[in-house]
């Protein structure tokens, strides 16, 4: 790929930037809001926070390149319950599969709950109960990430959320967590929230695919012990027209690993957010995503929101972000890391790349770097470029037809992200599936 400095970023043209009179009531009053159990003085206190601050507005500092108001709008936009004649990614992985419709969990569609090492239970049955083990977890990490940047909408998870899963994790289960997601209306406005705990020396791949609501909203609390190991991994159905939010918030013990990575291809406007909080000596967080985007299957916005802190000695961070735009697509990350005074020996990698297909298509970054310590090895970078025009050469005369050299060209530049998925078979088929779509075979 060759590089060229990356855009400055500009304010995209947003009419409106006053935040609409009643937009949060609006927004509310859509929602069934729930009431009663454990997690009730944590709802409580979101909705609070919620109603003292407000929704976003394009005027917000973290909002200024994606347009808050397809999310604060009343209701979304209705889309085909039926995704498209596409087969489930992660078939070739024996996996507990745990089916949510429109952000409710389906028993009568999913999986037995019992998995030997992993104690699972939904948002909404343990409500019911009254107490549970996620009551000090249930909101906690998402109050505590709203600093030094707010994160209204997932305020607005916390105080909504219906239904999601509670998942203690204390050992080395055979297989992954897959939680499938289906839409089971047209109009669906899907709100989950995950509590997960993995506990000393415990381990859980959790997998997330399928066709999400038309407007959704998902939240992950990730509370990590020492030595605790949680690798993420996420691909919801491609080429669905969907308008969504997601948001992973996670407490990294000492020695704890944690690796998410995320795959994108096609949609409408989509913001991922991921606030890690290293809180342990030599604790590892790895967050990636490979993201595809081409405007003229539907108007495609991808925004990759990113704030790790280390706070603690010898930790390790990496970002690395990797987006292939054309027809128009617009990609968007902000990535920052923070070393706290004392965090002495940290090791920080972000990097955020743009490959351009096409002059209409733009990639806005934005690179932090905040830190308090002396002795540490830290570093960004982000760039944007075309097609190496000597590599497709050197393809092309080896006889690679002129598509398909652009496919592997296109693999290629994605394959640093995907490194970050440590399993081989789900790695293969992420491959499998990518090239599929760059060369629109079928997926059956």
């Amino acid at each position: 790929m060759s590089e060229s400095a990356v855009q400055e970023l500009q304010t995209p043209q947003v009419s409106g930037t006053a935040r609409p009179a009643g937009a949060l009531d609006a927004r509310l009053a859509q929602l069934d809001l729930p009431q009663g159990g454990f997690s009730a003085r944590a709802r409580a206190d979101a909705l609070s926070r919620l109603r003292a601050a407000g929704l976003p507005g394009p005027r917000d500092e973290y909002w200024r390149y994606t347009d808050p108001r397809p999310f604060t709008a009343a209701s979304p936009q209705a889309l085909p319950v039926d995704g498209g004649p596409e087969s489930p990614l992660f078939a070739a992985r024996d996996k507990l599969t745990l089916v949510f419709v429109d952000g409710l969990f389906d028993a009568a569609a999913s999986d037995d709950l019992s998995l030997e090492g992993v104690e699972i239970t939904t948002l909404a049955q343990a409500d019911q109960a009254g107490s549970h083990w996620a009551a000090d977890l249930y909101g906690a990490l998402e109050l505590a990430g709203q600093s030094p940047v707010s994160r209204p909408f997932a305020t607005l998870n916390t105080a909504a959320a219906r239904d999601g899963l509670l998942i203690r994790v204390t050992g080395k289960p055979a297989k992954p967590v897959h939680v499938l997601h289906r839409r089971g209306s047209e109009g669906a406005d899907a709100v989950w929230h995950h509590v997960i705990r993995v506990e000393s020396g415990a381990e859980l791949t959790l997998l997330e695919s399928g066709v999400v609501g038309a407007r959704s909203n998902g939240v992950i609390e990730a509370d990590l012990a020492q030595g605790a190991k949680l690798h993420h991994i996420t691909a919801k159905r491609a080429n669905d027209p969907k308008v969504g939010l997601s948001h992973l918030f996670a407490r990294v013990g000492a020695e704890a690993v944690l690796k998410s990575f995320a795959l994108v291809v096609n949609g409408t406007t989509m913001r991922h957010e991921a606030i890690v909080d290293m809180v342990g000596d030599d604790a590892v967080a790895h967050v990636a995503a490979a993201v595809l985007g081409d405007g003229n299957v539907g108007p495609f916005h991808h925004d990759d929101t990113v704030f790790i802190t280390h706070g603690a000695l010898r930790g390790e961070s990496r970002q690395v972000f990797k987006k292939v735009l054309k027809n128009g697509a617009v990609g968007v990350f902000q990535g920052k890391i923070l070393v706290k005074n004392g965090a002495q020996k940290t090791d920080g990698y972000q990097i955020s790349q743009a490959l351009l297909l096409d002059e209409a298509s733009q990639f806005l970054a934005k690179p932090e770097l905040e830190i308090y310590a002396d002795d540490v090895k830290c570093s960004h970078g982000s760039t944007t470029g075309a097609i190496d025009e000597d590599a497709l050469f050197y393809l092309r005369s080896r006889g690679v037809p002129h598509e398909r050299a652009i496919v592997f060209l296109v693999l290629s530049f994605l394959a640093d992200a995907l490194e970050e998925v440590e399993d081989e078979t789900l790695r293969d088929e992420i491959n499998e599936r990518l090239d599929a779509w760059l060369t629109d075979r079928p997926r059956g």
